[in-house]
């Protein structure tokens, strides 16, 4: 193989083809015309005198422009909530904190202040405006907002195109068949990929759970992150992505473009034969019956479940039914959005994830600031627990709705024993106020996230007090290896596959096992197909995914034979070494 970057000469002795590799994160063979795009690129501006009996016109267009940037973010925020899969959760929070930053009075205060004591254009206000927020955050003692940065520097740039209304510098108007390569992709970026012009993407920065990462598998894009190709890519030249193996070919050979049109047409014949599988049970060839469930963040996707021929919605996030929001909703605002999604499922089980929010979602909604670390605070339990009116309201109208059709109600960041009685106390209560009040409810089963580390070794005693579990395997990795799956930095160390994450799945799948109650996984990890195996192998019989990933994880279980599997797999939890549990696990896949 050419080494990472290197040119590989033609007969001619030319050297028109480079080889880039990086991580693979979305499957797929795309061929195409390179756009390069830069999202950090410096925006630049003139500053310019503006005399005093002008300064209140030029603060007047600050706010003007802060208001049409918030519309535009708006918009953004109805695409990014279209994407089925975590991408469309994933933006939609990123988003929303942009929209806030736009559409709240401090920047805007801020910059009109600077406008009158400086005597300076709006453009120029802005970007010292912004240059000094990001000094701010970048001194403070704290990684999480130290890394939104980037994210202060998006929202300037888009309120000086605003005020220069000037095009977006996204994605609006790409050639068809464009391969994108960039130094990395915003939230903003992203949220205007369209897989009807782009053809794959290729990114200098990020890790196969970064955003872009995400995005990419949700929308079926093929796509490398983390390549090495630094400068050596200009635009208009013809690139070759690999998704599947991670490689960006940058000026291919007639030859290495014919081997890769052959192998584009067998992916894609390979992906209109999945298509076939929807009315099929997905089953092991001994038989055993595997539940393919969908994971969705907003009731227009339960059409693709449906298509997709999922058995129901393993997860269905309530959060959507907070944002964009001025008050909270009502008890009869949630109901009748869960009722839509439960009717349109026609039988099918739906599992509804309480509000899974903190500070550092939503938290302007609820009037929250986040703490020192988001990630490790006031959030989904905890702050439901410690907000009972906002989690009254959200269990009625839940309740209420499982008089329609099988629900469940699921508990994300659970730690402890008493969070679930606690919660069962309450639901035990609700239920005798709306039988008093002759309110038709059903009896949904209470579940259990386990998706912290402390969780899913104190599963045994967990599995005593709920109905099932849901290992989301998103968050149990980075919590178990103290990694941010979106941090550039660290996202190589992301392994779902380390012993250690492992062991904690199987810990948590025994004890479900041991008692008697159902255990499912929700993660990334079960919309793998490579990994399904593996999850078999824990006797795990449910697995929920993005609807797009459903028909090959179902293609996948057909070829397996379940009693081979435990054995196999429990000689994987015996090993240390990360490369062989890696090595062990491609061997059960192959």
């Amino acid at each position: 193989m050419t080494p990472k970057g290197q040119a590989a000469k033609d007969q001619t002795g030319s050297a028109p083809e480079r080889i880039f590799d990086g991580l693979a994160v979305g499957a797929g063979i795309a061929i195409g015309i390179i756009h390069r795009h830069d999202s950090r690129a410096a925006v630049q501006v003139r500053e310019r005198h503006i005399p005093a009996n002008k300064i209140r016109a030029e603060q007047q267009r600050v706010v003007d422009a802060a208001n049409s940037a918030a519309r535009r973010m708006q918009g953004l925020q109805d695409q990014a909530r279209s994407m089925a899969g975590p991408a469309g959760e994933e933006l939609g929070y990123l988003l929303e904190a942009y929209h806030q930053m736009l559409s709240g009075s401090r920047l805007v205060r801020g910059v009109q202040n600077r406008i009158a004591e400086e005597e300076i254009n709006a453009e120029a206000a802005v970007m010292k405006e912004i240059g000094l927020m990001a000094e701010a955050f970048a001194a403070m003692d704290d990684p999480y907002l130290a890394a939104r940065i980037a994210d202060v520097r998006e929202v300037g740039r888009r309120l000086v195109e605003s005020l220069d209304n000037a095009a977006p510098t996204g994605f609006e108007a790409l050639p068809q068949g464009a391969v994108i390569v960039a130094d990395e992709l915003s939230p903003a970026d992203t949220a205007l990929l369209d897989p009807k012009t782009v053809a794959g993407l290729a990114t200098l920065l990020g890790g196969v759970e970064s955003h872009t990462a995400i995005v990419a598998r949700s929308l079926g894009l093929p796509a490398v992150v983390a390549a090495d190709f630094l400068d050596q890519v200009e635009n208009g030249e013809t690139a070759i992505i690999d998704g599947g193996e991670g490689r960006l070919i940058v000026g291919p050979t007639p030859a290495t473009l014919k081997h890769y049109r052959e192998k584009r047409a067998a992916f894609l014949r390979t992906q209109r034969s999945l298509t076939k599988l929807k009315t099929v049970r997905a089953c092991t060839r001994d038989g055993l019956h595997i539940q393919l469930h969908a994971n969705i963040e907003l009731p227009s996707e339960v059409d693709a479940v449906l298509a997709a021929g999922a058995e129901g919605i393993g997860l269905l996030r309530s959060e959507f039914m907070f944002m964009n929001r001025q008050k909270l909703p009502t008890e009869e605002d949630q109901y009748k959005e869960l009722a839509g999604v439960v009717r349109r499922m026609q039988g099918r089980p739906v599992t509804i994830r309480t509000l899974d929010v903190g500070a550092d979602k939503l938290g302007e909604v609820f009037g929250i600031k986040a703490g020192p670390n988001p990630a490790l605070g006031l959030r989904a339990i905890r702050f439901s627990l410690s907000h009972r009116k906002l989690l009254l309201t959200q269990l009625s109208a839940i309740l209420r709705v499982s008089a329609l059709g099988p629900v469940r109600i699921l508990l994300p960041m659970v730690c402890t024993i008493e969070e679930v009685r606690e919660v069962r106390r309450i639901l035990t209560r609700l239920t005798s106020t709306l039988k008093r009040r002759g309110v038709k409810i059903g009896n949904p089963p209470l579940g259990v996230m386990i998706e912290i580390p402390g969780a899913a070794l104190a599963a045994d005693a967990l599995a005593a007090e709920a109905d099932f579990f849901a290992i989301g395997t998103n968050d149990l990795t980075q919590y178990t290896l103290a990694i941010d799956r979106t941090d550039e930095q660290v996202a190589y160390l992301y392994n779902p596959l380390h012993p250690a994450v492992l062991r904690l799945i199987q810990f948590a799948a025994e004890a479900a096992h041991a008692a008697g109650i159902p255990v499912s996984v929700c993660g990334e990890m079960a919309g793998d197909e490579r990994l399904a195996p593996l999850l078999l192998g824990f006797g795990i019989t449910e697995l929920s995914m993005s609807p797009a990933s459903l028909p090959r994880v179902k293609k996948r279980i057909l070829d397996i034979t379940f009693s081979t599997l435990q054995d196999k797999v429990r000689r994987i939890t015996t090993l240390a070494d990360p490369a062989k549990v890696k090595k062990v696990v491609e061997e059960l896949s192959s």
